[in-house]
């Protein structure tokens, strides 16, 4: 787990699209998507719920997001 795939996944709930996490983040889709399969392999669960157009939070993700966010904001 590193600070880049918590970044990928605060934008990706954030934007609800990897398409526009990837854009907000400056790396290319598959990079963010990565990021992301990485760290859910890293957590044992998904954090989204995906589509063609969309991702949403699953109901693991939910509360974990605020748990990412928090360290995202401590100042380094």
């Amino acid at each position: 787990m590193n600070l880049s795939q918590l970044r990928f996944a605060s934008a990706v709930a954030s934007t609800g699209s990897f398409t526009a996490a990837a854009a907000h983040c400056c790396v290319t889709q598959p990079t963010l998507s990565n990021g992301i399969a990485q760290l859910e392999g890293e957590l044992g669960e998904r954090l989204f719920d995906r589509s063609t157009r969309t991702a949403a939070l699953t109901l693991f993700g939910a509360p974990v997001l605020p748990y990412i966010n928090e360290v995202l904001s401590v100042p380094i």
